[in-house]
């Protein structure tokens, strides 16, 4: 996102309705890829698009690579505990978040609103089963099922036809480059690069972000393969951009990585924030087990027009 699109979202008019006067919430983050979660067991919140770009904001907000919402399931029928729905910096909605959904494991379980150790947690790309590891009331590390990869490209979505979008051609900036496309819940895009230091991840990353072949656009994953249980990655987040994690996007990988027989299939995936470790299980789900930490609380005052004064 640029400076002038986030400086024209931030005006006090940009949250219409009626707010309270300062919003409760906790920073937390898996492996640096950070959120503000707050929480909506009362009520859901008004323009949480809107809220997620201002709190968002690295310089006159808490700063973060978005907003998390927690909150009762919204039916039995979701066969959830629990329910998260997280946006982006830029207020776009992402469908799942990996690092996300194992910090809101955390949280319900240390604040006692989770009283087990697994937890089903309703997302947009589904339910996600989370399991804990605990340690003295903390929660060390969460395992969670991920889901099945999606590899048909109608349901990822992209504009080809075919059943998979596996080492296929794709022009970015007049390059060609071959590619694998994966959903885990979300559109993912990856592909082999020499040398991720000199990676121009700024310059390119948008262009793959946009690419005209994804109508909702897509998170683009470029990979090293170090040997067969072990591949570092960065990544471009649609909606985000560079960010130091991405859950679903590293099972994205291991998923590509199994399918252009580069790796086993369980691996390492190292990420500028740290490590993760993703399996591609016999069930036919991926599974991701990480960190999850907690940074700080506090409360955010929000403009005056957002809490219905003058």
């Amino acid at each position: 996102m640029n400076a002038d699109f986030r400086f024209s979202l931030r005006p006090e008019s940009l949250l219409p309705g009626v707010y309270p006067d300062s919003i409760k919430f906790v920073k937390m983050h898996g492996l640096g890829n950070d959120y503000i979660y707050v929480e909506e067991f009362a009520a859901p919140l008004p323009n949480p698009s809107s809220l997620a770009v201002i709190l968002s904001d690295r310089h006159f907000g808490v700063g973060a690579d978005g907003l998390v919402l927690i909150g009762p399931a919204d039916s039995p029928d979701y066969q959830a505990d629990f329910r998260m729905r997280m946006f982006n910096a830029d207020g776009s909605e992402g469908d799942m978040c990996g690092n996300a959904a194992r910090c809101v494991g955390k949280y319900l379980y240390e604040r006692g609103l989770a009283r087990e150790t697994s937890i089903r947690l309703q997302t947009l790309a589904g339910p996600r089963l989370l399991e804990l590891e605990v340690q003295g009331g903390l929660a060390l590390s969460v395992r969670v099922n991920m889901g099945r990869p999606i590899l048909r490209p109608a349901d990822i979505p992209m504009l080809d036809t075919g059943e998979n979008f596996i080492s296929r051609e794709i022009t970015v900036k007049g390059e060609r480059f071959a590619a694998t496309a994966v959903s885990m819940g979300n559109p993912h895009l990856v592909l082999a690069w020499p040398d991720l230091e000199k990676l121009p991840l700024e310059v390119i990353g948008p262009a793959f972000e946009r690419h005209a072949l994804f109508p909702r656009r897509v998170n683009t994953e470029f990979i090293r393969v170090i040997d067969r249980e072990r591949v570092r990655m960065r990544v471009w987040e649609r909606g985000s951009g560079e960010t130091l994690a991405c859950g679903t996007g590293a099972c994205a990988v291991l998923a590509a990585c199994v399918l252009n027989n580069w790796t086993g299939r369980r691996a390492v995936i190292e990420l500028r924030g740290g490590e993760l470790e993703v399996e591609w299980s016999a069930d036919d789900c991926i599974y991701l087990r990480g960190p999850a930490t907690e940074v700080f609380k506090g409360e955010f005052p929000l403009p005056k027009s957002a809490s219905g004064t003058t």
